[in-house]
């Protein structure tokens, strides 16, 4: 039987008698203890906030090169920070992949917007990004409008 006292634990045997307790003290596999610690942080998981690299070729030489897009908070080397995360934060929705292609099956026109295509790789809200672009339909151009000014704007300019 335990119980305490002013000093501390001790133990009453059969005939009564006190005396101290002797602590025991557990020593756990150090092998089960390195399965207990948490992973190590991989580098995607330390940007903090949102980071796109956009590669664009053959939009013409103004549109075309590497840019990196850091938002929330904004910076980076693409030409138009600001509006370029308005754009991608205005298509991004709970739930639905702001950077996913257009649906198969759909129907589309058959107009071509030209050779220009463009590669998005990264993390936005939280989640890996790795997406690519064309014009080569209907489809495929209205897709990549949305995302202007993250992706250069090729439409004809107004008459």
């Amino acid at each position: 039987m335990v119980a305490s006292s002013a000093t501390g634990p001790v133990a009453a045997n059969a005939s009564g008698a006190a005396g101290a307790v002797t602590p025991v003290v557990a020593v756990a596999d150090v092998t089960s203890l390195a399965s207990l610690a948490p992973p190590p942080v991989r580098e995607e998981d330390r940007v903090s906030g949102d980071h796109l690299t956009v590669t664009v070729r053959h939009a013409g030489s103004r549109a075309d090169g590497t840019f990196e897009l850091y938002c929330h908070p904004g910076g980076g080397s693409h030409p138009d920070v600001g509006s370029a995360c308005r754009a991608v934060d205005r298509n991004t929705r709970w739930g639905r992949d702001a950077f996913a292609p257009a649906p198969d099956g759909g129907v589309c026109t058959m107009r071509y917007g030209g050779p220009a295509t463009a590669h998005v790789t990264g993390r936005w809200a939280g989640r890996p990004v790795d997406a690519t672009y064309d014009r080569s339909n209907g489809c495929r151009i209205e897709r990549w409008n949305r995302l202007v000014p993250l992706l250069p704007d090729l439409r004809p300019a107004a008459r």
